[in-house]
């Protein structure tokens, strides 16, 4: 759990400095650190499979089982369920020794998605106890869950067009041969290349979803040497 907090804490900086974290988390995640409600559709963008196996539990009759037979189709046999790291787990309290059967298929598959929907409610509740150190929290419940992680995350793609308002030129005219020669070959990057040269020239990996918010700018500079050369820093 301290790591968690941890983590919001980082997340809050991250949005009171407006320097991106590269965070790669599920939609779910994004949905609950902004007090919305989940729905299954939010559990079927992080595990289809699943949804789709409960969803067979459900309707199994469709398949022409019946309860004579349902032992012999449905491997589970009580009120246990895959966790998010994929291990089987109790979804409710002493799930272990209450019985599945077809007569009570219906309540277990509601009992599973209840489960996968709340399973990470403490840690979502530790990080944004964390972030409630940077930023006042009971704000974030005005954000969509995209916002949120557009303020924390950044934009995903670096845009060359973005790059281009925040260059500076010194002793070299944007029109210099060199200069287009390198912002064609930006444009001709891909989105992973385009990272790597943020790294390389700001230490970054995302840019703000606001340009405005982008306070560090990097140099086009000529170098004086016998061949042309320009710098970036």
């Amino acid at each position: 759990m301290l790591q968690f907090k941890f983590l919001g804490i980082l997340m809050g900086v991250a949005i009171r400095t407006k320097k991106p974290l590269d965070l790669h988390l599920a939609p779910l995640v994004w949905k609950q650190l902004c007090c919305i409600p989940l729905l299954l559709e939010d559990l079927e963008e992080v595990d289809l499979l699943y949804v789709q196996t409960l969803k067979s539990i459900l309707h199994i009759e469709d398949s022409g089982i019946t309860e004579d037979n349902f032992h012999e189709m449905i491997p589970l046999d009580s009120f246990v369920g895959q966790s998010a790291d994929g291990k089987m787990v109790p979804i409710i309290p002493g799930g272990n020794s209450i019985p599945l059967t077809f007569s009570n298929r219906k309540e277990y598959v509601e009992r599973a998605i209840e489960y996968r929907l709340h399973e990470i409610d403490r840690q979502v509740a530790a990080v944004r106890e964390g972030m409630s150190w940077i930023v006042p929290v009971p704000l974030l419940s005005l954000l969509t869950a995209k916002q949120l992680e557009q303020m924390v995350c950044g934009m995903p793609e670096i845009c060359c067009d973005v790059l281009k308002k925040v260059v500076r030129y010194r002793e070299v005219d944007e029109q210099h041969a060199l200069v287009q020669w390198f912002w064609q070959t930006l444009e001709e990057f891909s989105n992973e290349e385009r990272v790597l040269f943020m790294r390389f020239v700001s230490g970054r990996s995302r840019l703000p979803a606001n340009t405005a918010d982008i306070s560090q700018r990097f140099q086009i500079m000529k170098v004086d040497r016998v061949s042309p050369f320009l710098g970036f820093f």
